[in-house]
């Protein structure tokens, strides 16, 4: 193990062979890291989440422990929050955070200053552009792309009236899904199989598969062409 100044490993962390640490990196109780892992400097690993007093979220005690796998590269000043499972081949980009039950697919790229916030699943090979923010309850498919700046969203209610605690929905981003600079998903949306949102839309109604859509609001602009498909690109 490679380790910088001020590291703070605590009790019960597991960590594999190969394992690089940068300056002042923390890693919390139970964290599991695997082989060839590269955390850089300032990375908070294996965080308990502190909820607000006016949040309206269950007061957890205390969450298991974070799995990081093999061939993981931590970018500096992230934060991996507990029970946050990263597999394999992951990388994750200075100053992201990533929530408490969130799980990451292996050879997913999550970028500089990414927000996935807490129970979202991300799927394998995905790309999350910069500054891109992912919304609590969110599912992203295999393959997705999600340029920067994209905003989702889970609350139709915007924070008035009890009626939004059981209906709180984030999106879904099917298989080959893929969204454009600064465009905006209302809650509950879905972008099915190889959908594709334009650059600068608001999408308020789902996205069908394989067609394009762009707008304020959103609308029917084109098929996405043959040769774009997902199933005709080289892995």
């Amino acid at each position: 193990m490679i380790k910088g100044s001020n590291v703070i490993i605590d009790e019960s962390v597991v960590l594999g062979k190969n394992v690089q640490l940068g300056n002042n990196v923390v890693i919390y109780p139970g964290t599991t890291i695997g082989n060839n892992v590269i955390i850089q400097d300032n990375a908070v690993i294996g965080k308990q989440p502190t909820r607000a007093k006016a949040s309206i979220l269950p007061d957890v005690k205390s969450l298991p422990p974070t799995v990081i796998g093999n061939g993981v590269t931590i970018g500096t000043s992230a934060i991996i929050y507990a029970n946050a499972k990263i597999e394999d081949d992951v990388f994750i980009a200075d100053l992201a955070t990533v929530r408490e039950r969130v799980t990451i697919g292996e050879k997913t790229i999550i970028g500089r200053g990414v927000a996935v916030e807490n129970d979202c699943t991300i799927g394998i090979r995905c790309k999350l552009e910069t500054n891109c923010y992912i919304t609590a309850y969110s599912e992203v498919g295999d393959y997705a792309f999600i340029a920067p700046c994209v905003v989702t969203t889970n609350d139709n209610y915007m924070a008035r009236s009890k009626e939004r605690f059981d209906k709180f929905k984030g999106v879904t981003v099917k298989t080959g899904g893929r969204i454009g600079a600064n465009s905006t998903i209302l809650p509950g949306k879905i972008i099915h199989e190889d959908g594709v949102v334009a650059a600068g839309s608001l999408v308020s109604k789902d996205v069908e598969s394989e067609t394009i859509v762009l707008g304020n609001p959103a609308r029917k602009f084109d098929k996405v062409p043959e040769n774009q498909l997902l199933k005709n690109q080289q892995n």
